[in-house]
């Protein structure tokens, strides 16, 4: 294998999109076509917003044909094949990974389970609870102390149920729209992997997993920061620099020139099959996308807008006047281009969803291929919000 590929721009951006499953699109379907998305990038992230969807949901609609959250409900709470867990921050990754956080756990033990945490004094009680009564949320619990947590004072309950969700006690038995509902790890849980010990058994070997793991959670990455190295605690740029000459050096990635990058990007080694498909690939019927304003492919900003000359931020935590576009705004994506934003405002009463706002990409041409992906996509986008149609659509065509 060698040392060092030089690509061009479009070459590495094509492969970005096949490694996310996004080029071409569509070609995972059902309950499997989500567990093999998830664990081919190891996990999705996820956030409570649900303007048009949640983050989590859009990530899925993206790739999945014909996919709807319950099938995301049901490998979440039903099969138990999935977990709701911390990687880059919020996240839902495959249940045969708990191992591999075992030290995260044990830190949170020692951080949070310790005499004069506030929750410590009613931990006994809140395990009886759960023995006793079955899965619970913090309002089930009348432990209404204020206490500090986190951003802001919370209640005594919440703090207690949390803890022991970090360190692994508990687990989500389900969710209540955003609300947790939580349960005994053991009830769900398979024995071998709640006492399987640290897979990584130096902190060395485990950066270098985790660090290896979120490169295949993009694709392609460089050792500089950046949002997609988000939740990794203690592991800086030092370290990620340190982590990638040791991979180089065992053959697990390869070192990626691009065109107009000063800076080397690297790449797993078992993905050079799929890189040298893609090189040797024809030109996929293109289709119109909507992507999750945390998308996997949209983790690295920099390595976007210089594969793809789209600048993305997701403003929604910007005060208004700040904002440059809109507070939801969704990319979308045309072939191997970023060809549009929108923002989408979905109304609950009444079971419907508009595009309030639409900005068309600098020198962007519509065609009529483009007119009737777009619209194929936003008939899909519907079904997935489960309404009949998307309003104001026809008025983008006019722009």
């Amino acid at each position: 294998m060698p040392a060092r590929i030089t690509l061009t721009q479009r070459q590495a951006r094509r492969f970005l999109l096949a490694h996310q499953k996004l080029w071409p699109p569509y070609q995972l379907q059902g309950k499997a076509g989500i567990l093999a998305y998830i664990r081919h990038v190891n996990c999705i992230q996820f956030d409570p917003l649900n303007i048009a969807g949640h983050n989590h949901e859009l990530v899925l609609q993206s790739r999945v044909r014909d996919f709807r959250p319950a099938m995301l409900q049901e490998l979440l709470y039903q099969d138990r094949r999935l977990l709701d867990g911390w990687d880059k921050n919020m996240s839902i990754y495959p249940l045969e990974d708990w191992p591999f956080f075992r030290r995260q756990r044990e830190a949170a033990l020692r951080r949070l389970g310790s005499d004069g945490r506030p929750a410590a004094v009613i931990l006994p009680e809140v395990r009886r609870e759960f023995t006793t009564r079955g899965p619970l949320s913090s309002i089930d619990l009348d432990y209404n102390q204020s206490v500090d947590w986190s951003w802001a004072p919370t209640r005594l309950a919440r703090a207690a149920l949390e803890s022991m969700y970090f360190w692994g006690e508990l687990v989500i038995h389900h969710k209540v729209h955003t609300r947790r509902v939580y349960d005994l790890a053991y009830r769900h849980i398979p024995a071998a992997l709640l006492e399987a010990p640290d897979p990584n058994p130096s902190e060395e070997a485990f950066q270098d997993w985790y660090i290896y793991r979120r490169l295949g959670g993009v694709g392609l990455l460089s050792s500089r920061g950046g949002d997609a190295w988000l939740g990794m605690g203690a592991i800086k740029a030092p370290q990620r620099a340190a982590t990638f000459q040791r991979l180089l050096a065992r053959g697990q990635v390869v070192e990626i020139t691009v065109e107009g990058f000063h800076y080397p990007l690297y790449m797993r080694s078992i993905d050079q099959s799929a890189l040298e498909t893609v090189l040797q690939g024809g030109e996929p019927t293109p289709q119109a996308v909507i992507l999750a304003p945390l998308d996997n492919l949209l983790w690295d900003r920099r390595l976007v807008e210089g594969l793809f000359n789209f600048n993305y931020r997701w403003e929604v935590y910007k005060p208004q006047t700040e904002r440059e576009y809109g507070y939801y705004v969704l990319p979308i994506l045309f072939g191997d281009r970023f060809i549009a934003r929108f923002e989408p405002v979905r109304k609950l009463k009444t079971r419907s969803a508009q595009v309030k706002n639409w900005w068309w990409e600098p020198g962007v041409i519509q065609t009529d291929e483009m007119r009737a992906c777009l619209q194929e996509c936003f008939q899909r986008f519907a079904a997935f919000l489960g309404i009949d149609h998307l309003e104001n659509t026809a008025q983008i065509m006019e722009k």
